[in-house]
């Protein structure tokens, strides 16, 4: 009998931009998981399972194999560490930037430049420190999981590091990008064991998947 592959995704805009692929390879998904209380939810194909889990989690479930392959971004592998996994195929979706920014009216530059000591609130530790640490300047990073554009306003941080995608709630909320670190996209990320166990199911997935990548190119 042929095994089941657990593909792991989270809710949101990589849950929406993975269908697409997902369908390219003849599977879809039976439920909406906005609308569904489940978990784990069913595909047309009875081989096939999607499980919901929050983004950050994502490669930690693919890496001890409670699920075969999953959808995460960039952003979440380089804090992960990408431990484990194998990362065949940028996927190109759920397309933003991370980005550094500061309240209006804050000389960044002149900080930058004159080596203070910046505080810098971001859930992205690692991608922060190493940006900073490149540039030669003194960081205090101070770890929030959510709402970062309040923490210069309240004057817990200089500046923030997170995700932008519009730039919308950063015009709301007063702050500028001052600069960008880099782009970011969500990759496919594959057990390794998996892929040597379950071969034969996988590879003809990871194919559509990459010619479906290569025709939205």
């Amino acid at each position: 009998m042929s095994e089941q592959l657990t593909l792991a995704l989270s809710k949101g805009r990589i849950f929406e931009e993975t269908l697409p692929l997902l369908k390219a390879a003849g599977i879809e998904v039976a439920e909406d998981p906005e609308t569904s209380r489940k978990l784990i939810l069913p595909t047309n194909d009875p081989l096939v399972r999607v499980i919901i889990v929050r983004a950050s989690d994502v490669p930690t479930y693919v890496q001890y194999g409670a699920a075969d392959f999953g959808v995460a971004g960039k952003d979440v592998l380089l804090e992960h560490g990408g431990e484990g996994l194998y990362q065949p195929i940028d996927l190109k979706i759920a397309k933003c930037r991370m980005s550094v920014a500061v309240q209006e009216g804050f000389d960044y530059a002149s900080a930058v430049r004159q080596g203070a000591r910046l505080r810098v609130a971001t859930k992205y530790l690692n991608t922060a420190r190493d940006h900073f640490a490149a540039k030669g300047v003194h960081v205090d990073l101070i770890k929030l999981y959510g709402s970062m554009e309040l923490g210069p306003l309240v004057g817990l941080a200089d500046a923030i590091v997170d995700l932008v995608s519009t730039g919308s709630t950063l015009r709301a909320n007063h702050l500028v990008e001052v600069e960008q670190i880099m782009d970011i996209s969500s990759r496919l990320v594959v057990n390794q064991a998996a892929l040597k166990i379950k071969r034969a199911r996988l590879q003809p997935i990871l194919a559509a998947f990459e010619k479906a990548t290569r025709a939205m190119a």
